[in-house]
């Protein structure tokens, strides 16, 4: 039997896929795709922010 361990309540979140570089249909979609994932890069920063802060224990990485 494998001892199990609860699930972390406050996970640190991940950032969003990034779409290749050829996933842009180059029609002038409203949004691009592009757009979204830089609407979901800042959403996931500012989420990582407030993580950092109610972890200020967590090992902040360069970059």
């Amino acid at each position: 039997m494998t001892p199990t361990t609860a699930p972390d309540a406050d996970p640190m979140p991940q950032p969003p896929a990034q779409p290749d570089l050829d996933a842009c249909c180059g029609n002038g979609c409203e949004p691009c795709i592009f757009e979204l994932y830089d609407l979901e890069m800042e959403r996931y920063r500012q989420a990582l922010r407030a993580w950092r802060a109610r972890h200020p224990e967590a090992p902040q990485a360069n970059g």
